[in-house]
């Protein structure tokens, strides 16, 4: 029985021109330790550590395990592509999609959503906006704005390419047309954080000869050498993304969480909390399994799991963001406590179950027979 948990699948969607290779090569060398599969241009599969540079592999021949895979990717091949990312044998930690500047993106975030392998899971869908062509991109593109409002976060790039009036005006369009609550980061070369989007892990692997990533760090060191230890680049001191001001903020609880405050205040999360990643306890009875919680901007899930043999119940959560208010967001989880979880209904659960993903037999019977749900409503993002 295969005990992993279901690897992160994000989408990176965006027009020609607007940085997502710029982007996700950023992600690439800044990713620590973790493992990073991509699905690039609709073209093909890659385990990152193949790779000698970023952005380097052709779009029509790339390599995994050994193999080349040269066939263009469609819908129908989309699930054999994550299916061999995901094997064991590739230990990825998160997978990558960028899609191709002509793409549906909501297309693929179904695909995914209905997606009946258990080793991968959607993990959000971030659309990368060109500051400096953000009106010629509308005029150009007028599915700009239906792609805007499925996104969960936006990454505002090339924003040194417009003065401050300028930013000002294209985030407040955007405020209007991306759905309520949508985060936007602004970027300066596609630099943005991973953390906003995976986690990273310790950058201790050695294999006998240089990785991709010793390669990358020292051709990029020179251009961004900022001479100061930010902790955040897996152990080396060093920080290629100081120009972004996130603020990390921590919440601890022994004591169970409200499931309804809890719902209550996600509902309620400030645009500038773009991340929020942990595990919640809420005790109720039938539900005393520890609460996985991952969001990614709108995007929300959670996930099931055992508590390990003598593993403390706990709610540990980490909130990154920007322009946040880390106190208040302290004193409003403060608030969710609940110190009778025995005593609350099992109703009480049901607006977290609805961001629980369904098991593929669940969802087998629900499509054979009559639904009182709708399909979105169980599964919203």
């Amino acid at each position: 029985m295969n005990s992993r948990q279901p690897i992160p699948v994000v989408v990176l969607a965006g027009f020609l021109g607007s940085g997502k290779t710029t982007v996700l090569n950023h992600l690439l060398g800044n990713r620590g330790g973790t493992r990073i599969g991509v699905v690039v241009n609709d073209f093909g599969a890659i385990e990152i550590d193949a790779m000698s540079v970023a952005g380097q592999v052709g779009d029509s021949m790339v390599s995994l395990g050994g193999g080349c895979l040269c066939c263009a990717v469609d819908g129908s091949e989309l699930d054999a592509y994550l299916e061999k990312l995901a094997a064991p044998a590739h230990r990825i930690d998160v997978i990558v999609i960028e899609a191709s500047g002509l793409a549906e993106p909501q297309e693929m975030v179904r695909m995914l959503m209905a997606s009946e392998n258990p080793d991968i899971r959607y993990g959000g869908m971030v659309q990368v906006v060109d500051a400096a062509e953000f009106d010629a991109t509308r005029a150009r593109h007028p599915e700009t704005d239906r792609h805007l409002a499925v996104a969960d976060l936006v990454v505002l790039n090339k924003t040194d390419r417009v003065d401050s009036a300028e930013r000002a005006r294209i985030e407040a369009r955007l405020a209007e047309l991306c759905g309520p609550g949508t985060p936007v980061v602004g970027a300066e070369h596609g630099r943005i954080d991973p953390e906003l989007l995976f986690d990273r892990r310790p950058w201790t692997e050695t294999r006998g000869q240089l990785s991709f990533e010793d390669l990358l760090a020292q051709d990029q060191e020179p251009e961004h050498d900022h001479g100061h230890d930010c902790g955040h680049d897996g152990g080396h001191g060093r920080c290629s993304h100081a120009h972004a001001a996130y603020e990390s903020t921590e919440f601890v609880s022994e004591q169970a969480l409200s499931p309804r405050r809890f719902i209550d205040f996600l509902d309620r999360r400030p645009a500038g909390l773009y991340r929020i990643k942990g595990f919640v306890y809420f005790g109720v009875p039938g539900h005393e399994e520890r609460y996985e919680v991952h969001a990614v901007g709108r995007f929300l899930r959670f996930a099931p799991q055992p508590w390990g043999r003598g593993e403390a119940r706990l709610t540990q959560l980490v909130l990154i963001g920007s322009g946040t208010d880390g106190a208040g967001l302290l004193a409003e989880l403060e608030a969710c406590r609940e110190p009778a979880p025995r005593e609350a209904r099992p109703e009480s659960m049901w607006g977290v179950l609805r961001y629980v993903a369904r098991p593929a037999a669940d969802r087998a019977r629900a499509e054979a027979e009559p639904a009182e749900v709708e399909p979105a409503e169980a599964e919203p993002f």
